[in-house]
Formats: C-alpha cells, structure tokens, sequence
C-alpha cells in the first residue's frame, strides 16, 4: 500500500466519528495532486443535501484532528466538499441507493449481443438500474425492454444520469 493510500485511510479513520456526529455520509476521501499542489478532499453528504455550513463544519474539525496527528509529509490543500450531482458509484451504498434510478454505464470494453438476427456491440448505457448483487458483484440494467447484466469490475463509470 502507497503512502497516499494510508493518508486516505487515516484521514478516513478521523474524519468517520465527525461525520457520524452530525448523520452526515462519507462517500469518499482522496489524496492527489492537480496543477502542482497536493489536495486532501473528504466528500462528505446528507438526506436533502449537504450546506455550507455543514461542510465548514466538518473542515474545522477535521483540520484540528489533522493538524494533531501531523501523518502527512507533504504540504497539501485541504477541502471538504459535496460530491455533486453527477459523482460516480463507488460503494455498494451507492449502488443500493440508487435502485430504480436511471444512470449512465461506462465499461472498460464493449459487450457484444444479437437481437433479431443482428450483432450489436457496445459500452455505453444508459436504463434503470434495477438491481444490485453484492455478493456476486453484478448490477442488472433495465433499457426498454432489455435486461442487461454486469460485472461491478468492467464497469469504467456508473453514475445517475440526469437530463439538463
């Protein structure tokens, strides 16, 4: 495991009791660096939406507890954020959430089918996610009247798919 994998971890390990305090959810922490400068974001949610002054919040407290325990070597920027709209499942909660939504499928390769007669070849969807598997890893993917059945691991992103 790399160092930034731990820093994630440990930022997780802190940030968890601050978000459980408040019923918020912790959907993600990440350890990167964009345009020269290393950023530590915590995305943090609620039931109708995370506020600005929810994500104040939980910036203060989780600075203070990073600023204590001082594990990261390198100088970084630390941001407490709403995933938006558009993020990306990663957790088996998202996919539970999200039942009966519609979403977008990417797959890392295309998947091949026939219907009446023709081959049809592609890796792009967008249906109702119907169901979700945990123990097998698999969703299933409603489009009109077609089932389709994947594997978690070839999909490249899954996210809901909202029209503007």
């Amino acid at each position: 495991m790399g160092k930034h994998q731990i820093y994630e971890e440990k930022t997780e390990e802190l940030i968890t009791p601050i978000v459980e305090k408040y019923n918020y959810e912790l959907v993600d922490i990440e350890f990167v660096k964009e345009a020269g400068s290393w950023h530590l974001r915590a995305y943090i949610d609620k039931e109708g939406g995370i506020t600005i002054d929810d994500l104040t919040t939980v910036n203060h407290e989780l600075s203070a507890l990073l600023d204590e325990n001082d594990f990261i070597e390198e100088s970084y920027i630390l941001e407490v954020s709403s995933p938006g709209l558009l993020r990306p499942f990663k957790k088996p909660k998202d996919y539970i959430r999200n039942i009966g939504e519609d979403v977008e499928v990417k797959l890392f390769s295309p998947v091949t089918w026939e219907e009446q007669g023709k081959k049809y070849s592609d890796k792009e969807f967008i249906g109702v996610l119907d169901a979700y598997n945990e123990e097998t890893g698999t969703i299933i993917l409603k489009m009109d009247e077609q089932e389709l059945e994947l594997s978690v691991k070839d999909i490249a992103l899954i996210r809901k798919s909202i029209d503007f």
